[in-house]
Parts: C-alpha cells; sequence; structure tokens
C-alpha cells in the first residue's frame, strides 16, 4: 500500500506539496519521493510489497523505451526531490498491484522495452506509450494512477473498476487539479475534494469511463452445475493471484463465510501454514470461537485480539480521522478491524493483508432476502457495487494502510465479479432458506473448511466482534448530547443529515477533520427503506426480523 500525489499545474509550492504528501506517510512508510514535472508536481509514499530494490521506487520516469533509475550509484541512496530528467516521455506514479503482470512484461520486452526492476507497476509507463488510455482496459489489478505525459503536456489520472484503492481530487481556483490517495492530502490545497470515480480515466479536465463493474450486458444462463464451478474456479484464482508478494502475507478471519474461504483456499495453495488474525470483545465475542475453529481445521497460526469497551471508545476518533467517513455501520466495523490491523503491524512482520470484503455486494446481505422480485435484488446490487468505494472497501483500505500494511480483495477480483453479476439474480436470491447459497454450493465438495461454518449464518462484522461494541458505541453517543443539544446539532447539516445522537457525535468528529467535505460519501449506508421489512432506522443487520440464528 502505497500513497500518491499529483499537482496538476506550475504554481505549487513543493513545501505545500510535500507537507501535503506527508499526511499519508503511514501509507508508504519506507521511503518518499516528490518529482518536479515542470509544470507540477507528482508524488510518492513507498510501502515496499513488489521489487523490493530501491530501482523499484517511483515516481518511474520513462524515455527511449527505458525506465530512468534515480539511485545515486556512488551514494546508494534515494534523492527525496527530483526534476524531471530531459527528454523524458512519461512520469507516472502508482498506488496498486497489477495481477498478471509478467506476460505483459514479457510482450513489452519483445517490442524492445527495457526494465530495471522486479516492480509490477514499472510496466505502466510503457504501456501508455504503446496503447494510450486503452491501457486500463487491459490491466487486471487494483490500482490508482496519475500519470504526467511530456509532450503533450499534459496530465491522466485513473482508478480500477470497484475503486479497491482510493483516489480523490479536487480543482483550484486557478484551474489546476489536484489527486491523491486520502482527502487529508488535499485539505491544505482544494476546497472541494471529491472521491474519482472507479472504472474511470482523467484527461484534459474530462472523466471517461472504461469500464463499468456494477453493468450486465447479458444475463447468464449456465445451469446449476456450471456456475457453481465458475464461482468457484474464479475465487480460487482470484485468491491465488492476491498471494505474490516479496513481502509476507497474512489474513483476517472472523470465522464467517467469506473470510473462512479466503483462508480455506489459501492454505490449499500454500505449502506452509497461514497467519491468521481474530478480534473480539473481552465478553460477548460472536465469532472469536468460530475462528478458532477455522484455523485449528486449516493449521494456522492462530493469533487472537481481545478488546475492552475503552478500547472502542478510544479508537473511534481516530478511526474516523482515518476513515474520512461520517457513516454509521462504516464506522462501526471498522473499530475492529483498525484494532486488529494495529496489533498486526505491531507484533508481526506481516505487509499484506487478504480480506473477505465484496462477497455480500453481490451474493446479498440479510436484507436482500426482502427483495420484492429478482429485478429489484439486481438493482441494488448495482448500486452497492457502484458505491462500495465509498463504503466496505474504504474501511478495508483504512483501517489496513493506516498500519502500513497493504489490502488485497479476492472478492473483488474484476472476473469473479464480472462473472458472478451476470449470474440471473432469480438464482442469487434467497430461495433455500440460506443466504449466500450459490457460493457455500460452490465449496461444499472441497472440505477446504468446516462444513459447520460453511453453512454458518455470518454475523455482521460489529456485532461478531462483539453485541457490545455497538451498543457501547450507542451509550457513548447517547451520553454527549441532551435531546436539546441534538435537535440543535443536526439543524446545522443539510446533506447527510444525522438522525440519532450516535450519527451526530459521527459527523461532529468527520467535521473536525473534514470540514464541509461530506459529499466525499453520498449518504448514510442503509437497507433499502423502500422495501417491505426493511424501513428501519439502524443500519445493523440486527434490528431486521429475519437476522435469526446469525448473532449465535
Amino acid at each position: 500500500m502505497c500513497s500518491i500525489l499529483g499537482f496538476c499545474g506550475a504554481k505549487g509550492e513543493e513545501g505545500q506539496i510535500r507537507e501535503a504528501l506527508e499526511q499519508t506517510r503511514s501509507r508508504g512508510p519506507d521511503s518518499q519521493r516528490l518529482l518536479d514535472t515542470g509544470n507540477g508536481w507528482l508524488g510518492f509514499n513507498r510501502l515496499s510489497i513488489m521489487g523490493l530494490t530501491e530501482s523499484g521506487m517511483q515516481p518511474f520516469v520513462y524515455k527511449d523505451k527505458v525506465t530512468v533509475s534515480y539511485v545515486d550509484k556512488e551514494k546508494k541512496t534515494d534523492r527525496g526531490t527530483a526534476k524531471l530528467p530531459k527528454d523524458s516521455e512519461i512520469a507516472l506514479v502508482c498506488n496498486g498491484e497489477i495481477y498478471g503482470f509478467r506476460p505483459l512484461k514479457e510482450t513489452l520486452i519483445q517490442k524492445g522495452i527495457q526494465f530495471i526492476s522486479d516492480s509490477d507497476c514499472e510496466i505502466l509507463p510503457a504501456l501508455y506509450q504503446e496503447y494510450g488510455t486503452e491501457m486500463f482496459r487491459m490491466l487486471d489489478g487494483e490500482f490508482a494512477l496519475i500519470l504526467y505525459d511530456v509532450k503533450a503536456n499534459s496530465y491522466i489520472a485513473a482508478r480500477d473498476p470497484i475503486g479497491i484503492r482510493p483516489l480523490y481530487y479536487g480543482k483550484r481556483g486557478d484551474g489546476a487539479y489536484v489527486f491523491a490517495s486520502e482527502p487529508k492530502n488535499l485539505t491544505t490545497l482544494v476546497d472541494t475534494i471529491l472521491p474519482f470515480p472507479p472504472g474511470h480515466y482523467f484527461e484534459d479536465g474530462h472523466f471517461v469511463k472504461y469500464r463499468d463493474m456494477s453493468k450486465v450486458e447479458k444475463v447468464l444462463d449456465d445451469d446449476a452445475e456450471s456456475i457453481s464451478k465458475n464461482i468457484h474456479d474464479l475465487l480460487v484464482e482470484g485468491v491465488k493471484k492476491r498471494l505474490d508478494s516479496d513481502t509476507p502475507v497474512g489474513f483476517l478471519l472472523s470465522g464467517g463465510l467469506d473470510s473462512s474461504l479466503v483462508c480455506g483456499i489459501a492454505a490449499n495453495i500454500l505449502d506452509k501454514p497461514l497467519e491468521t488474525w481474530a478480534i473480539g470483545m473481552d465478553v460477548d465475542a460472536i465469532d472469536l470461537k468460530y475462528a478458532r475453529e477455522v484455523a485449528d481445521f486449516i493449521h494456522s497460526n492462530h493469533h487472537e485480539v481481545i478488546i475492552s469497551k475503552e478500547d472502542v471508545i478510544s479508537a473511534l476518533e481516530p478511526v474516523i480521522a482515518a476513515l474520512g467517513t461520517y457513516d454509521i455501520t462504516t464506522i462501526r466495523a471498522s473499530i475492529g478491524m483498525y484494532l486488529v490491523c494495529k496489533a498486526i503491524h505491531e507484533q508481526s512482520d506481516i505487509r499484506v493483508i487478504l480480506t473477505g470484503e465484496i462477497s455480500d455486494e453481490i451474493f446479498g446481505y440479510k436484507y436482500t432476502d426482502f427483495a420484492p422480485n429478482a429485478e429489484e435484488f439486481q438493482r441494488e446490487a448495482e448500486k452497492r457495487i457502484r458505491e462500495i468505494h465509498m463504503y466496505d472497501v474504504l474501511r478495508a483500505d483504512r483501517c489496513i494502510s493506516v498500519h502500513s500494511l497493504e489490502a488485497r480483495v479476492p472478492f473483488g477480483d474484476l472476473d469473479f465479479v464480472n462473472y458472478c453479476m451476470a449470474i440471473d439474480p432469480e438464482r442469487k436470491m434467497n430461495r433455500y432458506g440460506k443466504g449466500k447459497y450459490l457460493l457455500r454450493k460452490a465449496f461444499e465438495n472441497d472440505a477446504l473448511i468446516p462444513e459447520s461454518i460453511l453453512w454458518r449464518e455470518k454475523a455482521a462484522f460489529s456485532d461478531a466482534v462483539g453485541h457490545s461494541l455497538k451498543d457501547d458505541l450507542w451509550e457513548f453517543a447517547e451520553s454527549q448530547f441532551s435531546d436539546p443539544e441534538f435537535e440543535e446539532g443536526i439543524r446545522r447539516f443539510d446533506h447527510a443529515k444525522p438522525f440519532t445522537k450516535e450519527s451526530l457525535l459521527y459527523r461532529t468528529i468527520f467535521e473536525k477533520y473534514y470540514p464541509n467535505q461530506s459529499q466525499m460519501v453520498i449518504d448514510f449506508w442503509m437497507p433499502n427503506r423502500s422495501w417491505e421489512g426493511c424501513d428501519v432506522s439502524d443500519p445493523s443487520a440486527r434490528v431486521l426480523s429475519n437476522y435469526g440464528e446469525s448473532g449465535m
């Protein structure tokens, strides 16, 4: 996980740009470089994952079919500030993992292009030189990048189709655009901060959509056996891709279906025990026992992090500061993830974390059991995939990156998402008395995880850490405002107006760090309240009538 910044205009001051870049040093603690392009700046904070040598340091500068090395051969050091070398053609910074980059690299080598590192991202300037913006449709990966085309004197930015890697932007009064990994990089540089839309690239002041993962060209008519095989094989491949790392890999294991499958698949691929991590409250953690059951089954080196009410309340403000959101369910679910990643950072040498996000958006939540028909189910899935970069993906990115770790999301594999979104929604609806039936069915013969876990109803992550976590946050929020103070407080806001004391508390903390930037998140994540059974005033699945054994 790294951080990038692009100041796309000549009027930026080096001190101001460097100070902005410094705000996300935790994303890339290994080294930092700022490049003066002559018409703006490119900045990079590096967390070394692939291609660990100094020659893999960015920005990459490309000329005459070769990447320019910044390494001082005499001093063997990396220069903190550099100027664009004469006659350069392309400069680029990228926070990303490009899966399957080696075949692309080999194709480029056959075209006479030379590379100086093992970094997956080093292929990007050469790809742009060969294919222009068509390159974005060729990439299988999680990325956010900013590119300066020297000859055209223009900047191009792009983000992966799901938005797993973060990117934000704003426009200055002088017309210059600024792009960066997180809002905190931009608060002193622009007035209004917006999320860069996933699946788009930016060129000459315009956004161009190159891929829409929510759009289904044609509903699949595959039979049940083919669907199971394809779900199985594509997810296995998605996990396999994400095990490629030059640094140690760890796994978040909640004991629910999604994270357990990721761990079970990885354990079957690797020839050494996984490092798995689970977290729970000290009084009523639901999932710790299930995570332990999975860990014993796959023979992982398992670690448990136990937290208290005091830990939860103390983490609240730093979590919101890291997230850049006021959303209720995102914040609740982030407390546990933030604290377990803090422990991983402090207690291990792990740098890459595999997680189980994006399964719910495809196969359904507890509330999508109430979808009135298949069309509505699919429409909801499309909405969730389009917006996930503001919710669960944001949570995973920030909670992990703030502790100098990199998140990888196998359920977000582009081939997997593309296929599963095209499955007939009638088949994905809960017609079987068991949510996510197709996903469970696809792995029933592998014995990768205990059968009891494969068919277990999973609790929402914030509840699974412990029902008391949500209750502790609610009680703390209630103590912060009297009823008159609450009524006065909510009148301050027009967009995403708080509607409980808990939501007002989160918004108040958010405004402390990101004043007047609520537009970065479209609204509160909530079940589809237009559906019968979903007209609730809290996002937790616990309030739904079908929650049943999920919290047991």
